[in-house]
C-alpha cells in the first residue's frame, strides 16, 4: 500500500463532470491510501469518495483566477500538513497555482512528484477570456507557471500522442497514459426512456454532444447547421446533454436555436448524473465531437471518442489527430458546415452498426498504469 496525495485541476468534491482522476484514483483508494484537497470552487452537490478530502480553502472566491490566487498561501500550508502527518509517498496532481504550492511541499519533504497534464493549461486557462489583451495575460501567464511545475517534477504523464509531442518540443518528456472509459457503466443500452422523457419522437434521428457546453465545441455552428439539415430530412433533433462550467455559451445557444426557428428541435438536458449519461447517449444515433480551437486539436483526445465508442455509438467529429489514430470504422470526419451537412446526409442514409471492444481503455487499466509509475519512482528514491 502506498499513501498518495493527489492534487486534481478541479473541485475534487462539487465539480459535476467526474474527471480522469476521479475515475482513476477512486479505483486506486480501493487499496492505496489517498489524500485529496478540496478547492471549493465549483457549485452542486459534494460526490461521495473513497479518498481523504482535506479542505484547502480558505477565501471562498468562486472565480478560478481569484480563487486559486487567493488560497495559494493556504494550499500550500495544507499540502505539508498532509504531507507530513500522513506520511506520504508519492505527490501526483495537474494544476497550475496549486501544482506550484504541490510540487513545494513535497520537494520540502523530499517525495517524489508526478506531474499528470491534462491539458494544455496556458491555451485552456486563456479560452474563458474574449478580450485579447487579457487572454494573452492569462496565457504567457500559465505558461511561466506551468513550465516551472513541468521542471521540478520528477515525471510528466499526459493524455494524448499530441501532447506527449507538444512538450517535446519545450524540452520535457513526457509518458503516455491516455484518457479511457468505465466499460461496465459505458455500454449499448435502450434510449427509448430518455427520448420520452424529452419529447423525442421514437423515429427521429438524433445528433447527439454530451460533455461540457463550452466554446471550445462548436456547438453553435452544429445549430446554424441544423435548418439545413431539417429541410432534407424532416425528422432531424439535436440532443445536447450537459452544461456550462464558467461561460454563459448555454444561454447563447439557445437564443441562436431561437434565431435559427429551430428551437423545438434542440434538446438542452443541463448537467445529468454522471451514472446515467449512457442512456442519454444510448437516445442518440450520431454522437458529436466538434472540437473547434486549433491550438487543441492538435492536442486533444476528447473522452466523448472512449464514451460514444463504449456505446457502440457511430461518431461524427472534427479532425483531431489522435482520434483519427485511434480510428475507427464508426468514425466520420468533417471540416466545414458544408462537410458536416453531407455527412449526417451519409450518416442518416446508410447508418454504421457499431460492435466495439473498449477493454483496453478501461479505466482500471489507466489505473493500473499510473500504479506502476508510483511504484517505480518510489523504488528509484528509496
Amino acid at each position: 500500500m502506498m499513501n498518495l496525495l493527489l492534487v486534481s485541476t478541479q473541485d475534487y468534491l462539487h465539480h459535476p463532470i467526474p474527471s480522469r482522476h476521479h475515475n482513476i484514483f477512486e479505483r486506486l483508494a480501493a487499496w492505496h491510501d489517498i489524500h485529496v484537497p478540496h478547492f471549493h470552487v465549483s457549485h452542486g452537490p459534494a460526490r461521495n469518495t473513497l479518498l481523504h478530502v482535506h479542505e484547502a480553502t480558505r477565501f471562498p472566491v468562486k472565480t478560478p483566477v481569484l480563487h486559486y490566487t487567493l488560497n495559494a498561501p493556504h494550499h500550500y500550508r495544507v499540502m505539508c500538513e498532509i504531507i507530513r502527518d500522513h506520511d506520504i509517498d508519492v505527490v501526483v496532481g495537474a494544476h497550475v497555482l496549486a501544482g506550484t504550492a504541490m510540487i513545494r511541499a513535497a520537494k520540502k519533504f523530499n517525495v517524489p512528484v508526478v506531474f499528470d497534464l491534462k491539458d494544455w493549461f496556458p491555451d485552456s486557462a486563456a479560452a474563458y477570456y474574449r478580450n485579447p489583451v487579457a487572454k494573452r495575460l492569462i496565457h504567457d501567464g500559465v505558461l511561466a507557471v506551468t513550465r516551472y511545475n513541468l521542471t521540478h517534477s520528477d515525471v510528466i504523464t499526459t493524455v494524448s500522442p499530441g501532447l506527449v509531442a507538444k512538450l517535446q518540443g519545450y524540452g520535457y518528456n513526457a509518458e503516455l497514459i491516455t484518457n479511457g472509459v468505465n466499460t461496465d457503466l459505458f455500454r449499448p443500452r435502450d434510449g427509448s426512456r430518455v427520448r420520452e422523457a424529452l419529447g423525442i419522437d421514437p423515429d427521429a434521428f438524433v445528433l447527439g454532444f454530451a460533455g461540457a457546453v463550452e466554446r471550445w465545441y462548436a456547438l453553435d455552428e452544429v445549430i446554424r447547421a441544423l435548418p439545413r439539415i431539417v429541410e432534407r430530412h424532416p425528422n432531424v433533433e439535436l440532443l445536447i446533454v450537459g452544461d456550462a462550467l464558467f461561460t454563459g455559451y448555454r444561454e447563447t445557444l439557445h437564443r441562436l436555436a431561437a434565431t435559427c426557428g429551430i428551437a423545438s428541435r434542440v434538446h438542452f438536458t443541463g448537467a445529468v448524473a454522471y451514472p446515467n449519461l449512457p442512456e442519454y447517449i444510448a437516445a442518440m444515433d450520431l454522437g458529436l465531437i466538434p472540437l473547434a480551437p486549433p491550438q487543441w486539436v492538435d492536442i486533444a483526445l476528447p473522452n466523448k471518442y472512449f464514451e460514444y465508442s463504449a456505446c457502440e455509438k457511430p461518431i461524427l467529429t472534427t479532425p483531431i489527430p489522435d482520434v483519427l489514430a485511434l480510428g475507427g470504422d464508426h468514425l466520420r470526419v468533417y471540416r466545414n458546415r458544408a462537410e458536416f451537412i453531407q455527412q449526417v446526409d451519409t450518416a442518416i442514409r446508410d447508418p454504421v452498426r457499431c460492435t466495439l471492444d473498449m477493454t483496453d481503455h478501461d479505466w482500471q487499466r489507466k489505473a493500473t498504469a499510473f500504479e506502476t509509475i508510483f511504484a517505480r519512482v518510489l523504488g528509484g528514491r528509496r
